[in-house]
């Protein structure tokens, strides 16, 4: 069994901000599922701030926190990315990205002072962020014959299966996504049923 099929992320945008010696550093704090979302929103946010002198920032992804990058975007090595992601990681969070937009106020933080200034900005963004636990789930299709429906929909609503899709014809079918620690037992009921087939999809 999966023991642990939960993980943090945050439930939607936030924004941090901190100074120092004339320097701004604006921090966003972002919900994101895939790296096409987060090349979209860096382009945004680019966009947005097209004025600033660095957009650094880091990002998790997926429930097996597998996925990252970090950017420093011209800043010494070392004084951005990293710090940003430092704080992603102290709050164990995924499906994040962190953008630290620096405006320039003319006098050099040095690294200590950089790394210090990412760091308290993205902690600022997180800390206002509302944070919320979501469950790792797999997701099947099953496909039976339709004098099966009413066992395999009582399965279903017994076990509060949520329903991607389905299709209702002569062969029937339904894609479904089930929490990973309950998958086991509601596959094995479902297997019980005759001439039923299922297949594992994906883990989301």
């Amino acid at each position: 069994m999966f023991l642990n099929d939960t993980y943090w992320t945050i439930k939607q945008i936030s924004k941090g901000t901190y100074r120092e010696k004339g320097s701004k550093f604006l921090a966003t704090a972002i919900p994101v599922d895939s790296e096409f979302e987060v090349n979209e929103r860096l382009k945004a946010i680019r966009k947005d701030y097209h004025d600033a002198n660095h957009w650094c920032y880091a990002y998790r992804l997926g429930y097996n926190k597998l996925v990252y990058r970090l950017n420093d975007d011209g800043e010494p090595s070392g004084t951005a990315g990293k710090p940003i992601f430092g704080q992603i990681l102290s709050k164990d969070l995924t499906n994040i990205l962190v953008v630290v937009v620096r405006y320039f106020g003319g006098t050099k933080l040095g690294v200590s002072g950089l790394i210090n200034a990412y760091k308290t900005a993205t902690k600022d963004a997180i800390e206002r962020a509302d944070l919320i636990v979501k469950t790792i789930n797999d997701v099947f299709t099953v496909g039976f014959e339709y004098a099966s429906m009413n066992e395999v929909m009582r399965i279903m609503k017994e076990e509060e299966v949520v329903q991607l899709s389905h299709n209702f014809d002569s062969n029937c079918s339904i894609k479904f996504f089930i929490r990973k620690s309950r998958s086991e037992l509601i596959v094995s009921k479902l297997k019980n049923i005759n001439k039923l087939t299922i297949n594992y999809i994906d883990t989301v």
